[in-house]
């Protein structure tokens, strides 16, 4: 499959299939869709005109969107709130370091991390890029990391899977075609389907190699753009691209992402002679960056051994001369002690991440201004408002939520705590408000509608409580449990007249799409 795609994982490949049937039979001819807001594009190599391509910037859109709800569903999904929230600013910023993208092109774009410990990161259709925990780890610096990123910005921004789909259709149902072989001979043999499977994948993989090499290239030179416009240190895109290679030649295993993203010599050279290009940067990583990380790792895996693994390495790491790294590892621990139920270990150690990050007097800090203050309130507040706590705890996580959404307004991550601590405080009716306010600015959080329907049912409001369940089961796309939701809020003792009238108009409605969606599947 083309590299800006995820390998394919059981979980995902009957939606996938779908999908991508979909795309091929729905696919209409559209008007360009210029690339010119990026820099020094007519240095590019050719891949065809984006104009021709059959796959709409809509239709393309919708198909990362029924990705996505597939994606939110698996168990490795990543649904953390502080390491989203991060890698959507960081991503966000290079984006709108573009000259032509700020407030454009940036809403476009979902960045999102998977728990997977292979080093790897993916473009869907639609702008939505998935990045790996394993990546995150491996990324040495901040530059490391924003060369993988702005890589994919560069696949999207150029529409290769559109572009792809668009001109191999026969190549896409290649793969297709294999996995419903797959599927039928995995009744009978599991072995026997994984044969068809990847025979399948094999040739269209081969029937597309060419095109992909020269996406790689384009995407490797719309990321070098995009890291330089970004201030972020260019030679990081080799530095990371060769401690990959180096890892091949010791464990004699291919990393996930030269797997995917296949590494040739000229893109290396091709890469070098642009920095020499390039005016030499120094970049100082973010506190944010090594926070993340720290946060990724306790979630990399929560069993036993890994916990002491990860324990071990927060304690070596407290020995570290930069004090972010003496932060992150003190962060971390707290991370691990309030994910092993310890709150009391968890308050502990997170104190002295605080303390730790105040330099000592007399040292020098390169570090960016920013403080991670936001990431620090977020665990704050889950250590406040974790099960277990007593009442004058809660009652101060609300008054500290309050304060931390007035610092860091535009914090999604803050904004649910507030809420969530308005609720646990006992206040359901300042909760209620807030959040309606919050789902009108923010109509696709659905974990926004999951805390309005808890408000609304320690307020004993039965009707609304549903009618707030029924839109967060639309934004997971399961319409069906929308549809009995609304049901049961027609039938609660305290619905109103026109509470009615909405459930109808909202029941009317969904079920609209659900009989269209049922023909689209008759029609594929």
């Amino acid at each position: 499959m083309h590299s800006a795609l995820p390998p394919v994982s059981p979980r995902w490949r009957r939606a996938l299939a779908a999908l991508f049937v979909s795309a091929a039979a729905a696919s209409i001819p559209v008007a360009a869709q210029p690339s010119s807001s990026l820099p020094n594009t007519s240095r590019l190599p050719t891949l065809g005109d984006a104009a021709r391509g059959d796959l709409s910037p809509v239709v393309e859109r919708k198909l990362g969107e029924e990705i996505m709800r597939e994606i939110r569903r698996d168990r490795d999904y990543l649904d953390d709130d502080a390491i989203g929230e991060y890698l959507n600013n960081f991503g966000g910023a290079l984006v709108d370091a573009v000259p032509g993208t700020r407030g454009e092109t940036n809403a476009d774009f979902t960045f999102f991390p998977l728990r997977d410990a292979a080093v790897n990161a993916f473009a869907l259709p639609g702008g939505f890029i998935g990045i790996h925990s394993g990546l995150l780890l491996a990324a040495q610096t901040e530059s490391e990391l924003a060369s993988v990123v702005s890589h994919e910005i560069g696949h999207v921004s150029q529409r290769h899977i559109a572009r792809m789909l668009g001109q191999q259709r026969q190549d896409v149902l290649l793969p297709l075609a294999a996995m419903i072989l797959a599927a039928l001979a995995a009744k009978a043999s599991p072995d026997a389907a994984m044969g068809v499977l990847m025979g399948g994948q094999g040739l269209a993989v081969q029937r597309q190699l060419n095109f992909s090499r020269d996406a790689e290239r384009e995407a490797d030179r719309v990321g070098f753009q995009i890291m330089g416009a970004g201030g972020y240190d260019t030679s990081g895109m080799v530095a990371f691209f060769r401690r990959l290679q180096s890892a091949t030649k010791v464990y004699g295993e291919i990393p996930a992402f030269l797997s995917s993203h296949p590494l040739t010599s000229d893109r290396i050279v091709d890469i070098q002679s642009r920095i020499r290009e390039t005016p030499k940067r120094q970049r100082p990583d973010t506190i944010e960056f090594h926070l993340a990380k720290a946060r990724a790792r306790v979630l990399q895996d929560m069993g036993t051994s890994a916990r002491r693994a990860t324990r071990t390495t927060f304690q070596a790491q407290l020995g570290e001369q930069s004090r972010q790294q003496q932060v992150a590892a003190h962060y971390g621990l707290s991370f691990l002690a309030l994910k092993e139920g310890d709150l009391a270990g968890a308050r502990s150690w997170f104190d002295k991440a605080r303390a730790a990050t105040k330099p000592k007097e007399g040292a020098f800090s390169a570090a960016p201004a920013s403080d991670g203050g936001a990431m620090f309130a977020v665990l704050d507040l889950e250590i406040k408002l974790a099960p277990g706590q007593p009442k004058e705890v809660v009652g101060q996580a609300l008054q500290d939520a309050a304060e931390a959404t007035g610092h860091y307004p535009m914090s999604r991550a803050l904004a649910r705590q507030y809420a969530a601590a308005m609720i646990g405080a006992g206040k359901p009716d300042e909760a209620a408000r807030y959040l309606r306010d919050q789902v009108q600015l923010y109509r696709e959080d659905a974990k926004l509608y999951d805390l309005l329907a808890r408000a609304y049912s320690n307020q004993g409001k039965i009707a609304l409580q549903h009618m707030a369940l029924a839109e967060s089961y639309v934004l997971a796309g399961a319409l069906p449990a929308a549809v009995a939701q609304l049901d049961i809020a027609r039938k609660a003792s305290d619905v109103s007249f026109y509470e009615q009238s909405v459930i109808d108009a909202r029941e009317r409605e969904l079920t609209a799409r659900q009989k269209e969606e049922k023909e689209a599947e008759k029609g594929k």
